[in-house]
């Protein structure tokens, strides 16, 4: 059993431990760095015929890591040097920013899903052997959960519906419109960006706790 499947074993263990003890339910909840995600043409473009990615870490979702790779993001007024790749390759490629980011860039900031691209803004990626001038490709990633069936079912959840969780402490707030991303592949987590996290002083692996749900 690898790392990654005992840490998930370990938390949902954890989070029902929690909700017999005190009758509510706790998600934890991950911040996302900016990133980019790369098809594989444009890897070759980007690296070199053939470059295969090379794993820098493994991330909380199956089958998904960080690459040791980066590259640069050019808009019309700026850039961003240093933002990693992740991996696998996907089908097209995707650039996901700050909201911050977008006044740096000069791009128009777009909250989408990840994966929904239509009718966002695009940006030049810069690599060691190559760029490449995306026509649209770029956004300020909207928050989710990531949830596998079988925890939906444990939770009463169902892809498509939206949740709202509340953190105390500090900087207490509830978070709203989240919506549930649930399939084969995923595993029980919230991703909000760090901008958001960070707002609440939010650290990866906090618990919150679930205090709304809206069918899809």
């Amino acid at each position: 059993m690898d790392e990654q499947c005992i840490s998930r074993l370990i938390t949902l263990k954890v989070v029902r431990q929690l909700f017999e003890k005190t009758n509510k339910r706790y998600i934890p909840t991950a911040g996302s760095n900016r990133h980019v995600h790369l098809s594989r043409e444009d890897i070759d473009k980007l690296f070199g015929d053939g470059y295969e990615l090379e794993v820098f870490k493994l991330l909380s979702q199956p089958g998904q890591y960080a690459a040791k790779e980066k590259v640069d993001i050019v808009g019309p007024k700026g850039t961003i040097k240093g933002v990693r790749i992740l991996g696998p390759a996907r089908k097209l490629s995707q650039v996901e920013i700050f909201y911050g980011d977008s006044y740096k860039l000069g791009i128009k900031p777009v909250i989408k899903m990840s994966g929904d691209i239509s009718g966002t803004p695009g940006a030049k990626i810069t690599g060691p052997k190559g760029e490449v001038v995306l026509s649209q490709g770029v956004i300020v990633a909207a928050r989710h959960l990531h949830i596998s069936p079988e925890e939906s079912e444990w939770f009463g959840l169902e892809n498509g519906d939206i949740i709202s969780v509340r953190k105390t402490g500090d900087r207490a707030l509830v978070i709203e419109n989240i919506p549930v991303r649930c399939g084969e592949g995923h595993s029980l987590e919230i991703h909000l960006d760090i901008e958001e996290a960070n707002a609440g002083m939010i650290k990866n692996g906090d618990l919150l706790e679930l205090v709304n749900i809206i069918r899809g």
